[in-house]
């Protein structure tokens, strides 16, 4: 198990500052275990963020909904985009009506990778949480927010 002051051999003024800290490192080991694992993918986690959006979506979205639905919101979504769209993963859809308008939906191609993925990808990050500590950590984090 981590211990935040021997991983980064340091001393805090206070428990929130250690926690907010704590935060700040877990978000980032967090962050690079999710690049490693989608690397061989071809995929950043944000991209697959986008295509598990436009997978569950009823219907193709336009950009700024896609934004809004992200858990990282990245303020290079449309590059982000522009790499699905180039691994041909999504598509753009423009209006009929309005050629400012254009809509995102996931292709065939895009809905395969995303099969391919398995779905537990995540399970190692949280091995040494039960259950109950699991739901205990998401209220602490829901409270700080």
């Amino acid at each position: 198990m981590g211990d935040l002051s021997k991983d980064i051999n340091s001393t805090f003024a206070n428990n929130r500052i250690k926690a907010l800290l704590n935060i700040l490192y877990t978000a980032s080991w967090i962050s690079n275990h999710q690049n490693d694992f989608f690397k061989s993918f071809g995929i950043s986690p944000q991209q697959y963020n986008i295509l598990r959006i436009l997978n569950g979506a009823d219907e193709p979205l336009n950009v700024q909904v896609i934004k809004d639905r992200m858990i990282e919101r990245a303020p290079n979504t449309t590059r982000l985009m522009d790499k699905l769209c180039a691994k041909q993963f999504i598509e753009r859809l423009p209006c009929e009506h309005d050629r400012r308008v254009v809509k995102i939906a996931i292709t065939e191609k895009g809905k395969s990778l995303l099969k391919s993925i398995p779905d537990n990808f995540n399970k190692e990050l949280l091995k040494n949480l039960n259950e109950s500590e699991a739901e205990q950590l998401s209220q602490l984090l829901d409270k700080m927010r």
